[in-house]
């Protein structure tokens, strides 16, 4: 079976997609990566509105990518900080070559805006596509792809 003969239904890339793929909900998780935690926060620094910003926590919460968990101030009621959770912190390496190519082809003049280091070390920090066996990182003209155990056949709309 060729590429073009399998269904994209069951694609894991438009599966993530359907669940972190808008624009609110990426900028959501870059800043819950740099422990933005509260409504409020995201809301100051994003510059969303309330309702835009509730439905994409209560979808992440949903997916299980953030966790809620409450806090309160002296005097107040109790209220939700949102959390990565294990499959949320696995998002990590999208977002980071995301800004990775964003700093490389739609990078502001003065420099970055935010600089990722290694603590222990200082280095910056980068993402690579790197080979499972002793071969290290690997460009896309040293790969192959072809359809795995989960690939169907597409189903024509003129046969139905």
């Amino acid at each position: 079976m060729e590429w073009l003969d399998v269904s994209t239904e069951n694609c894991p890339v438009q599966s993530t997609l359907d669940l972190v793929g808008e624009k609110w909900t990426l900028l959501i998780l870059r800043d819950a990566f740099i422990r933005v935690r509260r409504f409020d926060d995201f809301r100051r620094h994003l510059g969303l509105s309330d309702a835009v910003l509730a439905d994409r926590l209560r979808k992440l919460v949903a997916a299980g990518i953030l966790t809620t968990v409450p806090y309160q101030q002296a005097g107040s009621r109790t209220r939700h900080e949102y959390r990565l959770t294990s499959k949320g912190r696995d998002l990590w390496p999208i977002l980071m070559a995301l800004r990775q190519w964003g700093e490389t082809y739609a990078a502001d003049p003065e420099g970055p805006v935010l600089d990722v280091r290694h603590t222990e070390c200082g280095a910056p920090v980068r993402v690579v596509v790197e080979c499972d066996g002793p071969h290290g990182a690997l460009a896309p003209t040293e790969v192959t792809a072809a359809p795995g155990p989960g690939a169907r056949p597409v189903r024509s709309l003129l046969t139905e």
